[in-house]
């Protein structure tokens, strides 16, 4: 069974070359992060994650709710795998695909088709996957003759629509988005929506980072509310999202 488990979970990224006395007398909440601290050893640190305990299952759609530096993007690496927490367990059963950022890892010397190859190896798919979906993602991306092409040759447009078709192109368990993706012109991003609703629709798990009020409540039957790391509530989507978008405006 498809199934996400944080137990306690930390995340402190260490403030290298610090010594501003204020920092290292006091824990400090920031306005735009986490909690500044101390260690043990005397070193300072951001907070980013602070005790968070989650339990997600099968046919949970959990937006994630705050204010920038929060901690939204930090759980969502950690729930990706990018980031391993120094404290407390992460547990996630099931193939994740986390659209966090699709540009990464695009090598702009090389082709269309090459880095369709490339990608979809990152993304762990087989030689055999990547064969099957070559072409639907060159018929889903109206690129033509372009994918033969090296990328960096291609418009911003362009290299959207290539390097969404393949983040797309899996059926994942569980899918993490931060944000909602919207590519190209608007024709093309009606076809992209449909795509992206498509894939939302099969995935058994969805996380998602937002700060849209319509898009949590239209696409989430659950909100957490972090806040300098830590959760503020969780609960069902049209409570969190009155607490929260009432108490933003």
């Amino acid at each position: 069974m498809t199934s996400i488990t944080l137990d306690k979970v930390i995340v402190d990224f260490p403030i290298y070359n610090s010594s501003h006395r204020s920092l290292r007398n006091a824990l400090v909440q920031v306005a735009t992060g986490g909690l500044i601290g101390e260690r043990e050893d005397g070193r300072v640190v951001i907070r980013a994650l602070d005790n968070i305990n989650l339990s997600l299952a099968d046919g949970d759609r959990l937006g994630i709710v705050g204010h920038n530096g929060s901690g939204k993007t930090t759980l969502l690496r950690v729930l990706s795998g990018v980031y391993h927490p120094p404290y407390g367990t992460v547990r996630v059963d099931g193939a994740v695909t986390a659209l966090l950022n699709v540009s990464l890892g695009t090598d702009a010397e090389a082709t269309g088709r090459e880095n369709i190859r490339l990608r979809g190896a990152m993304l762990g798919m087989s030689a055999r996957d990547i064969e099957k979906v070559t072409d639907e993602i060159a018929e889903f991306t109206e690129l033509g003759n372009f994918l033969d092409v090296p990328v960096r040759a291609y418009s911003s447009g362009m290299q959207l629509r290539l390097t969404f078709a393949i983040a797309t192109a899996l059926r994942p368990e569980i899918l993490l988005l931060d944000e909602w993706l919207s590519v190209g012109d608007e024709g093309f991003r009606a076809k992209a929506e449909r795509r992206l609703n498509e894939m939302i629709e099969s995935t058994r798990i969805l996380v998602l980072a937002s700060h849209s009020k319509e898009l949590i409540a239209r696409m989430c039957n659950r909100v957490l509310w972090l806040e300098h790391g830590r959760v503020r509530m969780d609960g069902d989507s049209a409570t969190i999202v009155r607490s929260y978008f009432g108490a933003s405006s």
